[in-house]
């Protein structure tokens, strides 16, 4: 309209221009006049005032004859015209043969947009890329698991931006995915519905009828290395732990997300616990099209559900569930998707709410039961009622069903009567005293003896299996090695104290295979560093070193701190997200083989301390070198040049951090943060200086490598004398 305005405008002066008895021949047609009744620039009107508009925004493409080629387009995919007034729905899966959680997507897809049609809609499907962190879990594909979030949310954005639909219905399916989609849903905020593509259901192991799911998998590794178990049967696990399609059966991250999201306000009631092969999760994508047709009704949009108060009932459902540490990750980036400063929760929200927030669930890792179990005795709904009968869940927070959750429950008949899954709140038992007695006859018996004194805390544990933790599992810790805040996943079994010494692996291959050579005993904090979003990168997860120590029997005598991600499948004493990371000089970086550290996750503590002196860390940082990055081109490149931190939720559409080492970088008055002598090999440098530095000793760079690409090149050079030399 802008250009036909300008159009007009030019007519007019050049007509003003001509000679006079120009005037006196037939007028031509100088303005293009959308309301001339002669010739109409539109195909069709739009609602009156006060009626609800529903294809607001596909109407730019298919009401003005302008765009014309658009409508060729959208013809030739089989649309008619008395398609072309209606809403247009984005059907966004996240489908992929490769991998279980995903496989069916593409059908739950189709049942959907037929949903679409039946409600007299337009759906088109599209699809955006997926990571199967089961699959790429301990090698180097896991580098691309948590960016493959920001490329999902990305994929949403640009779809849903670049083809004008009205409204989106995403369907994912594995960990990443869903924070990936409502990121997207968040970023865009047109009206959204996610419907999760289900839980896997249990795998049983034939020989013994145990029930199997995919940590079973991953603990057969550790338990075999460690002669727990035989070939055959550690075979045996790996067939059967996963009978079919959806994701990981436990409270790992897929369900965790899943649980938070329906929490939320973001999916319909039930989609988070209704396994993927069930008739109510096909239900449910019937459902799905009249759902998005209220909403586009309602123009009730995402941020208008996604409010502070829908993220602390999310936080509230992760922490009663017992759900995986990586939903502060990714909870907290999809708030900043918001774009409103008063939605944004960060790693305080989480501590004040897991505060007074009690854990109740017995589901996997830490407990005995999976999600289809959940959905048995109530779905996840009969959890939220339960919930706000309890006053742990602001039920007036509105949801993508039009109604708030108050209302969406209100007939609900409750969790069912008898169920072992979600414990009753009366008499709640911290069980932590107990533990404690454990891990203090632990820490007094000599090290010689600690595999003996370790090796009754198992039965410990499972005796206290089906209690309950008076607070939430998740711990937001602190303390020298992680000044930046770390994330801790401590359900009571594992005790909340842990003094040991320090066994460093700069990778997790290198820890892997220091447990294929049994270098890890009781009594050890394993140290898996140069794992986080930069030095990763991607901050990948770590569900296979976790899972082999505890199918090694180390769990309960062992704690592992890392800067990268525990799985929502790992349990034990494990902290994770430790940031400032060691890639930009973090605390972790400078940790020794052998150091004395003290953990105290108790609620009032929260401290993570290596045991150094102010010498000892000042001689060890002016030593640090940053290596070499693990990437200098192609997408993970990209990737560690935007990423924020864990601490951050580790998003990648805000203003880009300085990315060079902590020590290197400068503070708002331009003088450098660290403390280390301004000398060429150890101090801060300007991006000119290295630049003009590298140049000086022949090293090729290129001009959009940014500031820490440079330094590595110049710490590379200086560890090569020849170059080192050159001047």
């Amino acid at each position: 309209m802008a250009a036909t305005l300008l159009l007009a405008v030019a007519l007019g002066a050049v007509g003003a221009l001509q000679p006079a008895h120009r005037s006196a021949r037939p007028a031509r047609r100088t303005q293009l006049n959308a309301e001339d009744p002669d010739k109409p620039m539109t195909l069709y009107d739009l609602p009156a005032e006060g009626e609800p508009w529903l294809n607001r925004y596909s109407s730019m493409l298919t009401r003005n004859k302008k765009q014309g080629a658009s409508q060729a387009m959208l013809y030739a995919t089989g649309l008619t015209q008395e398609d072309m007034p209606k809403p247009f729905v984005g059907v966004g899966s996240i489908w992929y043969d490769g991998n279980p959680c995903n496989m069916h997507l593409l059908e739950l897809g189709t049942l959907i947009r037929k949903s679409c049609q039946d409600a007299g809609m337009v759906g088109y499907r599209f699809n955006a890329v997926g990571v199967s962190d089961g699959i790429s879990m301990g090698t180097t594909g896991m580098r691309y698991s948590l960016q493959s979030r920001d490329l999902i949310a990305d994929s949403v954005e640009t779809v849903m931006g670049a083809q004008w639909y009205d409204g989106l219905i995403a369907i994912p399916g594995c960990d990443k995915n869903m924070p990936g989609v409502v990121m997207g849903m968040a970023r865009l905020n047109r009206p959204a519905i996610m419907v999760y593509g289900g839980t896997i259901r249990a795998g049983k192991q034939p020989s013994t009828g145990e029930s199997l799911d995919i940590v079973s998998a991953f603990q057969s590794y550790g338990a075999y290395v460690y002669d727990k178990i035989e070939e055959e049967e550690r075979a045996e696990i790996t067939r059967h732990s996963c009978p079919g399609q959806g994701a990981c059966g436990g409270m790992y991250t897929a369900n965790t997300m899943a649980t938070a999201i329906e929490a939320l306000g973001m999916s319909l009631p039930y989609s988070s616990s209704s396994p993927a092969d069930s008739q109510e999760k096909r239900d449910e994508c019937a459902r799905a099209g009249e759902a998005i047709k209220k909403l586009l009704e309602l123009d009730l949009k995402p941020r208008d559900i996604m409010t502070k108060g829908a993220f602390e009932n999310a936080i509230r459902m992760v922490m009663v569930t017992g759900g995986s540490t990586n939903a502060v990750l990714h909870l907290i980036a999809m708030s900043r998707a918001c774009q409103d400063p008063a939605v944004r929760i960060g790693l305080d929200d989480f501590q004040r709410i897991s505060d007074e927030t009690p854990f109740l669930a017995d589901l996997k890792p830490s407990g005995k039961y999976v999600m289809e179990d959940v959905q048995n005795i109530g779905g996840t709904p009969g959890v939220i009622k339960f919930m706000i009968d309890n006053g742990m869940f602001d039920g007036s927070q509105m949801t993508v069903t039009g109604k708030t959750w108050a209302e969406n429950v209100k007939d609900h008949p409750g969790l069912t009567p008898g169920q072992e899954i979600i414990k009753p709140l009366s008499d709640p038992v911290d069980f932590s005293v107990k533990i404690k007695q454990t891990r203090t006859r632990f820490e007094a018996t000599p090290a010689r003896h600690r595999r003996d004194a370790c090796s009754t805390a198992p039965d410990t544990h499972r005796s206290l299996h089906a209690q309950v933790k008076a607070t939430g599992h998740l711990q937001i810790m602190y303390g020298n090695v992680a000044p930046g805040g770390g994330v801790a996943k401590i359900t009571g079994k594992e005790g909340e104290t842990f003094t040991g010494v320090a066994k460093v692996y700069d990778s997790e291959p290198a820890m892997l295979d220091g447990i294929l050579k049994r270098e890890i005993k009781c009594g050890q904090v394993v140290i898996i560093r140069y794992e986080g979003p930069k030095g990763g990168p991607g901050l990948p997860e770590m569900l296979t070193p976790t899972s082999a120590i505890m199918g090694a029997g180390l769990g309960d005598c062992v704690a592992l701190l890392t800067d990268g991600r525990f799985s929502g499948g790992s349990h034990g004493f494990c902290i994770g997200h430790i940031t400032p990371e060691a890639q930009i000089g973090g605390p972790i970086a400078l940790i020794e083989d052998g150091d004395p550290i003290q953990i105290d996750a108790r609620n009032d503590k929260r401290t993570i301390n290596v045991m150094l002196t102010d010498e000892q860390w000042a001689e060890r940082r002016a030593k640090w070198r940053p290596p070499p990055l693990r990437a200098n081109q192609g997408t993970l490149y990209k990737y560690m040049s935007v990423v924020k931190t864990a601490s951050e939720g580790c998003v990648t559409d805000e203003q880009v951090p300085d990315t060079s080492p902590i020590w290197a970088q400068e503070d708002e008055g331009g003088a450098a943060s660290g403390a280390v002598p301004g000398s060429l090999e150890t101090g801060p440098m300007t991006i000119a200086e290295l630049k003009e530095e590298l140049t000086r000793r022949g090293v090729k760079f290129y001009a959009r490598d940014r500031k820490h690409v440079l330094r590595a090149k110049l710490d590379a050079c200086l560890s090569d004398e020849s170059c080192a030399t050159s001047r």
